[in-house]
């Protein structure tokens, strides 16, 4: 094999036959958003350029020259989520699926759709929404992640409590390999339960594994109504509310733990508190959140109702933990047993939600030493769990381990890893443990 040296000019002009001249970009070529956060993720200089595919077929026909001639792969959609994982020490090229960004179909009565992975996670909600249907999962950044960067980083959200996780939605997947060559798991039907699951392998692998390039997803019927109980107080009756409200008979779509940090900047107070949404027809939202509202009432708890203007409040709320891709914020994901999450909380003292029936949150600093970070793993670990390192300045990934992890299951990540990936040109060391 004849393999082409990375300074090598010929690389952008066979590239640029794929997928024409306008569609290579250099470093100096990229828009300077997204040169910021490609510099948070890996060395700029290892950089030759970005990639962007109209189609599957020629994403799979640029994977295939890149793959002969041993150049390594920063698979992305829109790179709002370049800067998460672990950092990558050198790559040759980038290779965003932005541009594949079709509705591919959308079975209305089967509460399916099918899309390809660049598009946007807002553009497909308001297909969606003409259907009065809708997604079950809410990402990190919902005006610029793509659905294959959501399902690649694994990024849910707080609807998780009524809809799981991200993975437990994908029906069907379509992927480029290493080699370029597509395989298909899964298909456009609810009850479609043939082949390997890799539809659950390639969720929060962080592109290592191959390129997603299309999706079916299940959607779910638009609630009639939907209303918001927040419950401010003391950490010991936030706890036993949180705990009687997941034993009980409602049916809650988001129950979320809050540090007394983000309470007091929502200008609800400086405690703790307990933010809960239900959806369903009007009646019933109204005859739960009354009843929630009457237990936090019992235990000392201020209550708080929202309806009307509850979209106002998610939108603060996610802007104060997750706020633009831009932002210089350090974010950490986390995750405890459920019963020491309102311990988490208050011990961290920061910006923090953490999702209560599951135990999984998103901490953000605005500054932080590598040493509070490795003292919170610690206590994460000892509470059944563990942080994450998802943003961060580059210095301070550079001082310790972004993943954290040490369990007994890398032996088996390495081995996906070899089977998938065997030359390790994808995402090169941007998962756990190097991989």
């Amino acid at each position: 094999m004849n393999v082409i040296s990375t300074t090598d000019p010929k690389n952008r002009q066979e590239l640029q036959k794929i997928v024409g001249e306008a569609n290579v970009q250099s470093w100096n070529e990229i828009e300077l958003l997204r040169q910021q956060q490609i510099k948070q993720s890996l060395v700029p200089e290892t950089l030759q350029g970005i990639i962007y595919p109209q189609t599957q077929e020629e994403l799979s026909e640029v994977i295939t020259y890149l793959h002969q001639h041993h150049l390594s792969i920063l698979p992305c959609g829109s790179c709002s989520k370049m800067d998460w994982g672990g950092l990558i020490k050198t790559v040759d090229f980038a290779v965003s699926t932005a541009e594949i960004n079709q509705l591919i179909e959308h079975a209305v009565g089967d509460l399916t759709v099918t899309v390809e992975a660049g598009m946007k996670f807002s553009q497909l909600q308001s297909i969606l929404a003409q259907e009065n249907q809708v997604l079950g999962f809410d990402p990190t950044y919902p005006e610029t992640a793509t659905i294959g960067g959501i399902i690649a980083t694994g990024d849910t959200g707080s609807l998780r409590q009524r809809y799981r996780s991200i993975r437990d939605m994908i029906l069907g997947i379509s992927i480029i390999r290493y080699d370029g060559k597509i395989a298909k798991a899964g298909g456009r039907v609810v009850k479609n339960v043939a082949g390997y699951d890799l539809m659950k392998l390639f969720t929060g692998s962080y592109g290592t594994l191959g390129i997603i390039s299309q999706i079916t997803l299940r959607v779910y019927p638009k609630p009639e109504a939907s209303g918001t109980v927040i419950l401010i107080g003391e950490p010991e009756a936030i706890t036993q509310a949180n705990q009687t409200l997941l034993s009980s008979a409602l049916t809650p779509v988001v129950v979320d733990l809050i540090s007394a940090n983000l309470s007091k900047l929502l200008g609800f107070g400086d405690q703790i508190g307990l933010v809960v949404q239900f959806q369903s027809i009007p009646d019933s939202v109204q005859q739960q959140s009354q009843r929630l509202m009457e237990l936090g009432e019992k235990l000392g708890l201020k209550a708080i109702y929202f309806d009307a203007d509850e979209g106002n409040l998610w939108q603060q709320l996610k802007q104060q933990i997750c706020p633009s891709e831009s932002n210089a914020s350090i974010l950490c994901k986390i995750g405890v047993t459920p019963t020491s999450a309102v311990k988490t909380l208050m011990k961290c003292q920061t910006l923090g939600v953490i999702h209560s029936g599951v135990g999984l949150g998103v901490l953000r600093f605005e500054s932080v030493s590598s040493e509070t970070l490795l003292n919170l793993r610690k206590w994460c670990q000892s509470q059944g769990g563990f942080l994450s390192i998802l943003k961060a300045p580059l210095e301070l990934k550079q001082q310790l381990d972004v993943w954290g992890y040490s369990g007994n299951a890398l032996t088996l990540m390495r081995q996906i890893k070899q089977q998938f990936d065997p030359q390790n040109q994808l995402s090169p060391n941007r998962f756990v443990d190097g991989i």
